[in-house]
Protein backbone atom coordinates (compact mmCIF):
# COMPACT_ATOMS: atom_id res chain seq x y z
CA UNK A 1 0.00 0.00 0.00
CA UNK A 2 1.33 3.18 -0.89
CA UNK A 3 1.59 6.23 1.83
CA UNK A 4 -0.13 9.77 1.16
CA UNK A 5 2.36 12.22 1.00
CA UNK A 6 1.86 15.01 3.76
CA UNK A 7 0.63 17.89 1.84
CA UNK A 8 -1.16 20.83 3.13
CA UNK A 9 -3.97 22.03 0.46
CA UNK A 10 -2.97 25.53 1.65
CA UNK A 11 0.21 26.84 -0.53
CA UNK A 12 0.04 30.49 1.47
CA UNK A 13 -1.67 31.59 4.24
CA UNK A 14 -1.65 35.33 5.49
CA UNK A 15 -3.33 35.85 8.11
CA UNK A 16 -7.14 35.18 7.26
CA UNK A 17 -5.91 35.03 3.57
CA UNK A 18 -5.28 31.13 2.43
CA UNK A 19 -4.11 30.52 -1.61
CA UNK A 20 -4.77 26.69 -1.86
CA UNK A 21 -2.79 24.95 -4.21
CA UNK A 22 -5.94 23.83 -6.38
CA UNK A 23 -6.09 27.41 -7.64
CA UNK A 24 -2.26 27.75 -8.10
CA UNK A 25 -2.77 24.66 -10.30
CA UNK A 26 -5.16 26.44 -11.97
CA UNK A 27 -3.06 29.60 -12.56
CA UNK A 28 -0.40 27.27 -13.82
CA UNK A 29 -2.48 26.14 -15.95
CA UNK A 30 -3.51 28.87 -17.77
CA UNK A 31 0.18 29.84 -17.93
CA UNK A 32 0.77 27.08 -19.64
CA UNK A 33 -1.72 27.48 -21.93
CA UNK A 34 -0.54 30.94 -22.64
CA UNK A 35 3.03 29.35 -23.62
CA UNK A 36 1.90 26.67 -25.53
CA UNK A 37 -0.16 29.10 -27.96
CA UNK A 38 2.85 31.30 -28.15
CA UNK A 39 5.00 28.55 -29.68
CA UNK A 40 1.57 27.48 -32.08
CA UNK A 41 0.21 31.34 -33.35
CA UNK A 42 1.53 32.76 -36.58
CA UNK A 43 1.95 29.62 -38.12
CA UNK A 44 0.45 29.68 -41.54
CA UNK A 45 -2.41 26.82 -40.87
CA UNK A 46 -3.27 29.21 -37.38
CA UNK A 47 -5.65 31.17 -36.79
CA UNK A 48 -4.72 34.17 -34.98
CA UNK A 49 -1.26 35.78 -34.20
CA UNK A 50 0.89 35.85 -30.99
CA UNK A 51 -0.50 39.60 -30.41
CA UNK A 52 -4.15 37.96 -30.20
CA UNK A 53 -2.76 35.02 -27.78
CA UNK A 54 -3.45 36.83 -24.08
CA UNK A 55 -6.75 37.80 -24.86
CA UNK A 56 -7.73 34.51 -25.91
CA UNK A 57 -6.48 32.49 -22.85
CA UNK A 58 -8.51 35.40 -20.58
CA UNK A 59 -11.46 34.98 -22.69
CA UNK A 60 -10.77 31.12 -21.91
CA UNK A 61 -10.13 31.21 -18.62
CA UNK A 62 -13.49 33.27 -17.75
CA UNK A 63 -15.28 30.18 -19.11
CA UNK A 64 -13.69 28.04 -17.62
CA UNK A 65 -14.52 29.43 -14.32
CA UNK A 66 -17.97 30.50 -15.03
CA UNK A 67 -18.90 27.39 -16.69
CA UNK A 68 -17.40 24.93 -14.34
CA UNK A 69 -19.25 26.20 -11.87
CA UNK A 70 -22.10 26.52 -13.47
CA UNK A 71 -21.72 23.38 -14.73
CA UNK A 72 -21.30 21.95 -11.29
CA UNK A 73 -24.57 23.28 -9.84
CA UNK A 74 -26.15 22.24 -12.78
CA UNK A 75 -24.97 18.65 -13.80
CA UNK A 76 -23.68 17.79 -10.08
CA UNK A 77 -26.06 19.73 -7.16
CA UNK A 78 -29.17 21.00 -8.86
CA UNK A 79 -31.89 20.63 -5.65
CA UNK A 80 -28.99 22.68 -3.80
CA UNK A 81 -29.08 25.44 -6.86
CA UNK A 82 -33.03 25.43 -6.29
CA UNK A 83 -33.50 25.67 -2.53
CA UNK A 84 -30.18 28.36 -2.23
CA UNK A 85 -29.99 30.06 -5.75
CA UNK A 86 -27.18 32.42 -3.97
CA UNK A 87 -25.23 29.28 -3.71
CA UNK A 88 -23.61 29.32 -7.07
CA UNK A 89 -21.73 32.08 -5.99
CA UNK A 90 -19.72 30.35 -3.29
CA UNK A 91 -16.99 29.68 -4.88
CA UNK A 92 -14.56 29.03 -2.31
CA UNK A 93 -16.65 26.25 -0.58
CA UNK A 94 -15.63 24.41 -3.96
CA UNK A 95 -17.00 22.32 -6.90
CA UNK A 96 -16.12 22.65 -10.35
CA UNK A 97 -17.16 20.66 -13.43
CA UNK A 98 -14.91 19.82 -16.22
CA UNK A 99 -18.10 19.60 -18.65
CA UNK A 100 -19.55 23.09 -17.55
CA UNK A 101 -15.93 24.22 -18.04
CA UNK A 102 -15.56 22.92 -21.62
CA UNK A 103 -19.34 24.20 -22.46
CA UNK A 104 -17.60 27.86 -20.82
CA UNK A 105 -14.88 27.90 -23.49
CA UNK A 106 -16.83 26.63 -26.33
CA UNK A 107 -19.01 30.08 -26.02
CA UNK A 108 -15.59 32.21 -25.15
CA UNK A 109 -14.16 30.56 -28.28
CA UNK A 110 -17.19 31.39 -30.08
CA UNK A 111 -17.29 34.93 -28.91
CA UNK A 112 -13.65 35.76 -29.50
CA UNK A 113 -13.69 34.26 -32.41
CA UNK A 114 -15.99 36.70 -33.68
CA UNK A 115 -13.98 39.25 -32.31
CA UNK A 116 -10.83 38.64 -34.26
CA UNK A 117 -12.65 37.71 -37.78
CA UNK A 118 -11.91 33.91 -37.64
CA UNK A 119 -14.32 30.81 -37.11
CA UNK A 120 -14.97 29.36 -33.97
CA UNK A 121 -14.33 25.58 -36.43
CA UNK A 122 -10.82 27.19 -36.68
CA UNK A 123 -9.95 28.54 -33.39
CA UNK A 124 -11.66 25.48 -31.03
CA UNK A 125 -8.79 23.26 -33.00
CA UNK A 126 -6.03 26.19 -32.07
CA UNK A 127 -7.58 26.25 -27.85
CA UNK A 128 -7.89 22.09 -28.26
CA UNK A 129 -4.04 21.14 -27.47
CA UNK A 130 -3.50 23.59 -24.85
CA UNK A 131 -6.06 22.23 -22.52
CA UNK A 132 -4.78 19.00 -21.04
CA UNK A 133 -2.17 20.12 -19.23
CA UNK A 134 -4.63 22.56 -17.14
CA UNK A 135 -6.58 19.50 -16.83
CA UNK A 136 -3.77 17.13 -15.32
CA UNK A 137 -2.79 19.90 -13.13
CA UNK A 138 -5.98 20.41 -11.85
CA UNK A 139 -5.99 16.81 -11.24
CA UNK A 140 -3.24 17.51 -9.19
CA UNK A 141 -4.48 19.63 -7.56
CA UNK A 142 -7.60 17.19 -6.31
CA UNK A 143 -5.04 15.01 -5.29
CA UNK A 144 -3.32 17.44 -2.90
CA UNK A 145 -6.79 18.56 -1.47
CA UNK A 146 -7.81 14.79 -1.03
CA UNK A 147 -10.74 15.31 -2.89
CA UNK A 148 -12.50 13.27 -5.81
CA UNK A 149 -10.63 9.93 -4.15
CA UNK A 150 -11.24 6.46 -5.58
CA UNK A 151 -13.01 3.09 -5.06
CA UNK A 152 -11.79 1.44 -2.34
CA UNK A 153 -8.85 -1.43 -3.60
CA UNK A 154 -6.61 -4.62 -2.34
CA UNK A 155 -3.48 -3.65 -5.04
CA UNK A 156 -0.55 -2.33 -3.97
CA UNK A 157 -0.88 0.74 -5.32
CA UNK A 158 -4.11 1.64 -3.02
CA UNK A 159 -3.46 4.34 -0.78
CA UNK A 160 -5.29 5.89 2.91
CA UNK A 161 -6.18 9.24 2.30
CA UNK A 162 -5.80 11.27 5.82
CA UNK A 163 -9.27 13.15 5.38
CA UNK A 164 -11.04 9.62 4.50
CA UNK A 165 -13.57 9.08 7.35
CA UNK A 166 -13.73 5.71 5.98
CA UNK A 167 -9.86 5.26 6.30
CA UNK A 168 -10.15 3.13 3.14
CA UNK A 169 -7.21 1.92 0.99
CA UNK A 170 -8.42 3.43 -2.11
CA UNK A 171 -7.42 4.45 -5.74
CA UNK A 172 -5.52 7.32 -6.50
CA UNK A 173 -7.96 8.17 -9.52
CA UNK A 174 -6.86 11.94 -8.94
CA UNK A 175 -3.38 10.92 -10.25
CA UNK A 176 -4.80 8.19 -12.68
CA UNK A 177 -6.46 11.31 -14.30
CA UNK A 178 -3.68 13.39 -14.36
CA UNK A 179 -1.46 11.29 -16.20
CA UNK A 180 -4.24 10.25 -19.03
CA UNK A 181 -6.22 13.35 -19.15
CA UNK A 182 -3.60 15.37 -18.88
CA UNK A 183 -0.02 14.07 -19.84
CA UNK A 184 -1.40 11.80 -22.62
CA UNK A 185 -4.03 13.62 -24.12
CA UNK A 186 -1.69 16.16 -24.36
CA UNK A 187 0.63 14.23 -26.41
CA UNK A 188 -1.69 12.97 -28.04
CA UNK A 189 -3.14 16.20 -29.25
CA UNK A 190 0.41 18.32 -29.78
CA UNK A 191 1.64 15.28 -32.00
CA UNK A 192 -1.89 15.20 -34.19
CA UNK A 193 -1.94 19.25 -34.08
CA UNK A 194 1.89 19.66 -35.54
CA UNK A 195 0.38 20.26 -39.23
CA UNK A 196 -2.86 20.79 -40.44
CA UNK A 197 -5.71 18.79 -40.26
CA UNK A 198 -9.01 18.81 -41.74
CA UNK A 199 -10.75 21.54 -39.82
CA UNK A 200 -12.33 20.37 -36.67
CA UNK A 201 -10.55 16.97 -36.39
CA UNK A 202 -8.33 18.04 -33.56
CA UNK A 203 -11.43 19.42 -31.55
CA UNK A 204 -12.85 15.85 -32.59
CA UNK A 205 -9.73 14.11 -31.43
CA UNK A 206 -9.86 15.84 -28.00
CA UNK A 207 -13.27 15.02 -27.38
CA UNK A 208 -12.95 11.32 -28.46
CA UNK A 209 -10.00 10.79 -26.22
CA UNK A 210 -11.12 12.76 -23.33
CA UNK A 211 -14.56 10.87 -23.35
CA UNK A 212 -12.58 7.07 -23.12
CA UNK A 213 -10.01 8.46 -20.40
CA UNK A 214 -12.79 10.06 -18.20
CA UNK A 215 -15.18 6.92 -18.78
CA UNK A 216 -12.74 4.65 -17.83
CA UNK A 217 -11.12 6.16 -15.25
CA UNK A 218 -14.49 6.04 -13.65
CA UNK A 219 -14.32 2.47 -12.72
CA UNK A 220 -12.32 3.53 -10.26
CA UNK A 221 -13.44 6.82 -8.82
CA UNK A 222 -15.60 7.21 -5.86
CA UNK A 223 -18.83 8.18 -7.37
CA UNK A 224 -20.60 11.78 -5.69
CA UNK A 225 -22.04 10.32 -2.46
CA UNK A 226 -25.31 12.39 -2.95
CA UNK A 227 -25.53 11.39 -6.44
CA UNK A 228 -24.16 7.67 -6.62
CA UNK A 229 -24.47 5.35 -9.65
CA UNK A 230 -27.12 7.36 -12.22
CA UNK A 231 -27.77 4.09 -14.61
CA UNK A 232 -28.16 0.15 -14.64
CA UNK A 233 -25.94 0.21 -11.43
CA UNK A 234 -22.93 1.26 -12.41
CA UNK A 235 -22.92 4.09 -14.20
CA UNK A 236 -21.76 7.43 -12.91
CA UNK A 237 -22.74 10.76 -13.71
CA UNK A 238 -18.75 11.40 -15.22
CA UNK A 239 -19.40 8.26 -17.54
CA UNK A 240 -23.19 9.63 -18.43
CA UNK A 241 -21.53 13.01 -19.31
CA UNK A 242 -18.79 11.74 -20.97
CA UNK A 243 -20.54 9.35 -23.07
CA UNK A 244 -21.56 11.73 -25.44
CA UNK A 245 -17.97 13.37 -25.92
CA UNK A 246 -17.23 10.01 -27.28
CA UNK A 247 -19.86 9.54 -29.55
CA UNK A 248 -19.59 13.62 -31.05
CA UNK A 249 -15.85 12.91 -31.19
CA UNK A 250 -16.43 9.97 -33.61
CA UNK A 251 -19.02 11.55 -35.73
CA UNK A 252 -16.98 14.72 -36.07
CA UNK A 253 -13.98 13.05 -36.90
CA UNK A 254 -16.22 11.04 -39.78
CA UNK A 255 -17.34 14.50 -40.56
CA UNK A 256 -14.50 16.29 -40.88
CA UNK A 257 -12.08 13.85 -42.56
CA UNK A 258 -14.94 13.22 -45.24
CA UNK A 259 -16.20 17.05 -45.77
CA UNK A 260 -13.28 19.40 -44.40
CA UNK A 261 -10.59 21.02 -46.38
CA UNK A 262 -6.90 21.20 -43.93
CA UNK A 263 -6.76 24.20 -41.84
CA UNK A 264 -5.14 26.94 -43.75
CA UNK A 265 -6.96 25.84 -47.07
CA UNK A 266 -9.59 27.73 -49.03
CA UNK A 267 -9.64 30.71 -46.58
CA UNK A 268 -10.09 28.54 -43.36
CA UNK A 269 -7.78 31.28 -41.83
CA UNK A 270 -7.82 34.76 -42.03
CA UNK A 271 -4.47 36.13 -42.96
CA UNK A 272 -1.85 37.53 -41.03
CA UNK A 273 -1.28 40.99 -42.21
CA UNK A 274 -5.34 41.66 -41.79
CA UNK A 275 -4.64 40.14 -38.07
CA UNK A 276 -5.45 42.81 -34.97
CA UNK A 277 -4.16 42.56 -31.35
CA UNK A 278 -6.11 42.06 -28.39
CA UNK A 279 -7.09 44.94 -26.40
Amino acid sequence: MLTYPELDPVAVAIGPLKVHWYGLMYLAGFVAAWWLALRRAGKPWTPLVKSEVEDLILYCAIGVVVGGRLGYMFFYNFPQLLEEPLSILRVWEGGMSFHGGLIGVMLATTIYARRIGTTFIDLIDFVAPLVPIGLGLGRIGNFIGQELWGRPTDGPWGMVFPRDPEQLARHPSQLYQAFLEGLVLFAILWWFSRKPRPRLAVGGVFLLFYGIFRFLVEFVREPDGHIGFDLFGWMTRGQLLSLPMIIAGIAILVWSYRTQPRAGEQGSVKPTSQAKGGA
